[in-house]
């Protein structure tokens, strides 16, 4: 499931614009003001966002600048805005893609399809999920817009933790698919180490985890919310 934040102060328009980009794959999250999508974006993750730039309580580009310290995300901005200026100050904000109203929905759709396309193309090494944003291949992790220091071996279990977030995973696996340089035998203290090392700098309670979270006489998961 494919989840888009829609900012969109006109309720006939943003209705519909829902309904057309709605689908069984793509959730579609519906704001109507500056301060309801900044709360939205706080609290969850998403794969695209929409945003209009003239709004009753301040600018789309407000909650673009906010967005892009931290984050990677797709953006298209769309807005009656349609002088070169407009377009100009947009992008170089960091928008991806810039739409004028009035616009038509097939071609709407077409760009929304483009960056979903673009943004699935880095998912796999660059992943933000609450508070944190993950690129693997940079090597450059952050908790609330902070970097993080993460060993190699921290960052590979973190890795197979995300990728399989919502799933239970046996220290067994987790310690043959993190030590994978050959060695016969692993002691599997070395895992519950770098557990309590990862946990130390990921979870605000270390000792009562969130995220990483242990599976009594199992394993480990990371917790999806």
């Amino acid at each position: 499931m494919q989840k888009i934040l829609l900012l969109e102060d006109d309720i006939t328009l943003g209705s519909g614009i829902r309904l057309a980009l709605q689908s069984p794959s793509v959730q579609i999250a519906l704001c109507r003001t500056l301060a309801q999508a900044q709360n939205a974006v706080a609290d969850n993750s998403y794969d695209l966002l929409i945003l209009d730039i003239n709004l009753p309580d301040g600018s789309g580009l407000k909650l673009l600048e906010q967005v892009r310290k931290t984050s990677h995300v797709p953006v298209i901005l769309l807005t009656a805005n349609d002088l070169e200026m407009d377009v100009v100050t947009g992008l170089e904000s960091g928008a991806d893609d810039y739409i004028t109203k009035p616009f038509s929905l097939a071609i709407l759709r077409a760009r929304v399809n483009a960056q979903l396309r673009r943004g699935m193309s880095t998912k796999a090494s660059c992943i933000e999920i609450d508070r944190f944003q993950f690129d693997f291949d940079r090597m450059e992790f952050r908790k609330d817009g902070q970097s993080m220091e993460l060993s190699k071996t921290e960052q590979k279990l973190l890795r197979i933790l995300i990728e399989n977030r919502g799933q239970t995973l046996s220290r067994g696996v987790l310690v043959d698919r993190i030590w994978t340089d050959g060695a016969e035998f692993v002691d599997e203290n070395a895992l519950s180490v770098t557990v309590k090392r990862l946990r130390d700098k990921l979870e605000d309670t270390p000792s009562s985890p969130q995220y990483l979270k242990t599976v009594y006489g199992i394993g480990y998961t990371w917790a999806v919310k």
